[in-house]
């Protein structure tokens, strides 16, 4: 056997790799090593800025409410709640439809696409004049980010192992908490500036909006369509990437698009228990993301002050998110996991449901960090969860885009619960 290939028998499973399921066969380990950090430095990146500006994007009317966007495009009574509450809908109803064109014609032209007309759409918020205008840029924006974690998902299982993907998609998650933090900062700036013809919410969405179509066009350069096209990787490195896949993901790769592998596993026992969990884990995430702004509001500090508090949460919720995924891939274990950051966004939540917040803001903004905590870590674990246990890519395509896109509905019962009427509790 040549020493160059460093070559071993894959009985025992590389550093990182799952351990179950694998077959017997030649790994060449150094290979496998280089193409691991080739695509952690070329692809991951990439992705967490893509989410990175789409979170950010999504978010920032929260930012935009401080700032009284609500009164310059005169709102009534629930318009905000409504421009949320309707955005979740084309943002949940067409992750389906992106993820089958991921899968047809590659996420580097589908994600960049994506995150290319986002971007546009969201320059194009500043111009709004009313609330009509604002929530018809808002339905088409939903239309263009609907598919974005959902087919980076995807696309990150034709390049990493099982055991590799709970932490891999954490880290891109965690660009989302990051998002909410940095989103707070931009914030604290633009809204001291002092424009008699611009307001501080339109300098936000410019300066976000600009920044997302940027890293679009970035996508269609960088991204590879797939390991066996990747311009980074050599020819070693691409026999790597098929062998340690076919090991630890996938029974075939590479296949071609086909509908009707896309459903075959929509038939069995376990599809309506994943439509159940998927549903309902991303109420706290949902609520996290577009009221939390509003929720540290209640503290009754200034505007500047409010997005600025809202950024320390958002950065122990990334760091929690990183550590619970980390330990997470390390047992190889989900379940327990999940359950135990969803527990913490429960207790934060139930905290300022409870307290007088204004008699107590140490207690309460406490409970925000609870709330920040627990809130992100689902939706790395249980994505990861369900592409671990399934080894066909065209159904992997299909389910991804379809639970992403029930968890994305649940927004819609977030929105739901912060109705005016139930202010400021």
């Amino acid at each position: 056997m040549s020493t160059e290939m460093k070559q071993t028998l894959a009985s025992k499973p590389a550093d990182g790799e799952a351990g179950v399921g694998q077959t017997s066969g030649y790994a060449d380990l150094e290979a496998d090593k280089t193409y691991r950090k080739k695509v952690d430095f070329w692809v991951l990146p990439l992705l967490c800025l893509m989410y990175f500006f789409d979170c950010m994007d999504r978010s920032n009317l929260a930012n935009a409410k401080t700032d009284g966007i609500d009164v310059d495009l005169n709102f009534k009574g629930n318009d905000y709640s409504l421009i949320i509450l309707i955005f979740y809908i084309p943002f949940g109803l067409f992750n389906l439809p992106w993820n089958l064109l991921i899968k047809r014609y590659s996420g580097r032209w589908t994600l960049s696409t994506m995150s290319v007309v986002w971007g546009i759409l969201a320059l194009c918020q500043c111009a709004a004049k009313d609330f009509g205008s604002l929530l018809a840029i808002r339905v088409i924006l939903g239309i263009f980010e609907a598919g974005f974690f959902a087919g980076a998902t995807y696309y990150l299982t034709t390049f990493y192992t099982r055991g590799e993907m709970g932490f891999r998609l954490a880290i891109i998650q965690s660009f989302a908490v990051l998002a909410s933090a940095f989103s707070g900062l931009i914030s604290f700036g633009v809204f001291q500036i002092n424009s008699p013809n611009v307001h501080g919410w339109q300098w936000l969405f410019i300066i976000e909006g600009s920044m997302t179509l940027l890293t679009g066009l970035v996508g269609f350069a960088i991204l590879p369509d797939s390991p066996q096209t990747a311009w980074f990787l050599n020819d070693r490195e691409k026999e790597a990437a098929r062998a340690r896949l076919l090991r630890d993901s996938s029974s075939e790769i590479d296949t071609g698009f086909n509908l009707k592998d896309c459903f075959r596993s929509w038939n069995d026992w376990k599809f309506p228990i994943w439509c159940m969990i998927t549903f309902t884990y991303p109420v706290a995430y949902a609520t996290a993301m577009n009221f939390f702004p509003l929720i540290v509001q209640r503290l009754g500090f200034s505007v500047i002050k409010t997005n600025l508090w809202t950024v320390a949460p958002n950065l122990v919720g990334t760091v929690v998110l990183l550590c619970v995924a980390k330990s997470s891939d390390y047992f190889r274990e989900r379940t327990f996991h999940i359950v135990f950051s969803l527990s913490l966004s429960l207790i934060g939540m139930v905290m300022l449901a409870a307290i007088d917040v204004l008699e107590n803001k140490a207690v309460a903004y406490f409970a925000c960090f609870l709330m920040a905590a627990g809130a992100y870590i689902p939706s790395s674990l249980v994505h990861a969860w369900h592409n671990n246990n399934n080894v066909h890519e065209n159904s992997r395509a299909a389910n991804t885009g379809f639970f992403v896109g029930l968890g994305n509905l649940a927004g819609i019962l977030s929105a739901a619960t912060f109705r005016t009427e139930y202010a400021p509790k």
